[in-house]
């Protein structure tokens, strides 16, 4: 029997402001949902510092365990913005201006604008390929199994779409909830046999979460398998019908 190629990803987001606290990340949303909807799976998420010896390690530690690699942040104008440069070093290649890239900046800013920071953008890695930003027109980039975006939300998300037909991967992966006025010690046990017996193909996930006042706990479920979501719900809904817990949602 011919043995199916897992197809997974992480993600390294990269910068000191995210460490200290200074700004949240939402990257991880919509770079996930973005994955689940291309049957790509997500399996690790690492936050570093502009450190470029951490950047390095990180990038060549993690692409050969992953069939994809994001990183996210450290492209832009300014002196910590040290990713493209780390990843040229992590591929031991020549970090220059990209033509096309420089192309496209110069264009885009009017005459005298262009200035030295503007033009880092145009800086990666040799004979890396480009990743269209239709925001704000400094592109992102690949190199072999690595995707480098900017760290800003709104322009991250815009980019994704130009990567559809570049990412390969395998069946849609499906996510179904179910929110119930509970506490998890109350259904841990039927909800940890559900899970054994459906281990090699869905993915329970138990969530307590505080609400107006009180408790519950959101379960999801997700699977390239529509069926056999529908075979653990209707499993986890006669355990909770029987303990007469009260759903919140179930969709």
């Amino acid at each position: 029997m011919k043995k199916i190629k897992k197809i997974n990803a992480a993600i390294i987001i990269i910068g000191n402001e995210i460490l200290s606290g200074r700004t949240q990340d939402v990257n991880v949303v919509n770079i996930s949902n973005w994955l689940n909807a291309l049957g790509v799976k997500l399996e690790e998420v690492r936050i570093i510092p502009d450190v470029e010896k951490t950047i390095i390690k990180t990038v060549r530690e993690t692409r050969k365990k992953f069939t994809y690699i994001f990183t996210t942040g450290g492209i832009g104008p300014t002196h910590d913005d040290i990713t493209a440069k780390s990843i040229a070093k992590a591929f031991k290649v020549k970090y220059n201006y990209h033509p096309e890239a420089y192309k496209i900046l110069k264009n885009y800013y009017e005459k005298g604008k262009f200035n030295v920071g503007r033009k880092k953008m145009a800086k990666m890695a040799k004979n890396a390929s480009l990743i269209f930003n239709p925001s704000s027109a400094a592109p992102g980039f690949y190199i072999k199994n690595v995707y480098c975006l900017p760290g800003v939300p709104s322009i991250l998300k815009s980019m994704l779409g130009g990567l559809n037909n570049k990412i390969v991967g395998g069946k849609k992966i499906i996510s179904n909830s179910i929110n119930l006025r509970t506490i998890e010690s109350e259904i841990s046990s039927p909800l940890e046999k559900v899970q054994n017996k459906y281990k090699n193909n869905v993915e329970i996930g138990s969530y307590p979460f505080f609400k107006q006042g009180r408790l519950g706990v959101s379960l999801v479920i997700r699977s390239d398998k529509l069926k056999l979501i529908e075979k653990c719900k209707k499993e986890i809904m006669f355990f909770v019908n029987k303990k007469k817990i009260k759903i919140i949602r179930n969709k």
